[in-house]
């Protein structure tokens, strides 16, 4: 006979950080981080994992609170959440503490339950908002000792804000998100403008769903699918309009399938960059596990936060470290 899965008891809570500043995106602004932390409780062990709902995406904290309480009491394995939730933040969330949970069940590592490298200490990116040239120059000076800088851009005027940057920070590697902002007609002078700045990525110029024109034209920088790929099952159809994809948790609905499209990803020629939601150090703390397949990390989520949690990721002039067991996995 077989033996039934235990029931997991499952806490789910909002929380809102407080931002150093002022985050800028071309779609909007924001001054606290809003996250959703899921406790699942198994056999004496509490596992912890963190998300943060998108609209873009249709989600909300207050509905993903209410998903992640309406699975408390279910028996639940990582291979069984696809049947239950779609990929998405409340999956993103209840995955990550499952890793947790296992890792302190097992007295191990979460890496080592999933089979990669160790994580090592790694550059990440560290965002500067949205604003104008002079602006990001600016705070683009503020900070010298972080030497890979991820540019907010919104369309009109990007030509100039990625020259300023260059200007005042000449030694800076250099990448760029357009969070959907380019028309198709900009595509070619702001392409050239990247490559004039020294710019290594440019992050979703066009929206997702309307980025054909990706295919006709010359990409002189590598491009960046993030609002066009969410899991493995996009994949396929990008190659002909991106060079790298950004896998994000709370896009692939955890770490579990975030690993499965690493993988798929590396085999089918992308590039990748680890990337993740503003929010704090325990929802950075799973991404850790795929910096083996980087070629770009950007979870720079706690540094942009006025505190973060205790104990944090350790992030120091740039290089972010694994978490501690005490934090993740």
């Amino acid at each position: 006979m077989a033996v039934a899965e235990p029931a997991h008891l499952i806490e789910a809570r909002a929380e809102a950080w407080p931002l150093a500043r002022a985050f800028v995106i071309s779609r909007g602004a924001k001054t606290e981080a809003h996250v959703v932390v899921a406790h699942v409780t198994s056999g004496g062990h509490v596992g912890r994992g963190e998300a943060v709902p998108y609209a873009r995406y249709g989600e909300t904290v207050e509905g993903t609170v209410a998903t992640l309480q309406g699975l408390s009491g279910t028996p639940l394995t990582r291979a069984r959440l696809p049947e239950l939730l779609p990929a998405s933040a409340a999956r993103n969330a209840v995955d990550c503490a499952l890793w947790d949970l296992e890792a302190k069940h097992a007295r191990a590592r979460a890496w080592e339950l999933a089979g990669v490298p160790a994580p090592q200490p790694c550059i990440t990116c560290y965002t500067l908002s949205l604003g104008d040239p002079a602006q990001m120059a600016a705070d683009a000076k503020a900070v010298p000792q972080l030497g890979l800088l991820k540019l907010k851009l919104g369309g009109d005027g990007d030509d100039a804000r990625m020259a300023a940057v260059r200007a005042a920070r000449p030694d800076a590697r250099l990448v760029v998100d357009a969070n959907e902002a380019w028309r198709p007609e900009q595509l070619e002078a702001l392409l050239a403008a990247a490559k004039d700045a020294g710019v290594e990525l440019i992050e979703q110029p066009l929206p997702a769903g309307a980025d054909a024109a990706l295919k006709h034209v010359t990409r002189l920088v590598p491009i960046c699918a993030d609002e066009s790929a969410h899991t493995s099952a996009d994949l396929a159809d990008l190659s002909t309009r991106y060079d790298a994809v950004n896998i994000k948790l709370d896009k692939t609905g955890g770490l579990t399938e975030a690993l499965a499209m690493a993988a798929v990803a590396k085999a089918r020629g992308f590039k990748i960059m680890v990337g993740s939601m503003v929010a704090t150090s325990l929802a950075a703390a799973p991404a850790m596990l795929l910096v083996s397949y980087a070629d770009w990390v950007d979870l720079d989520g706690p540094l942009l936060l006025a505190r973060d949690r205790e104990p944090p990721l350790a992030i120091e002039n740039g290089w972010i470290s694994p978490p501690s067991p005490v934090l993740w996995g």
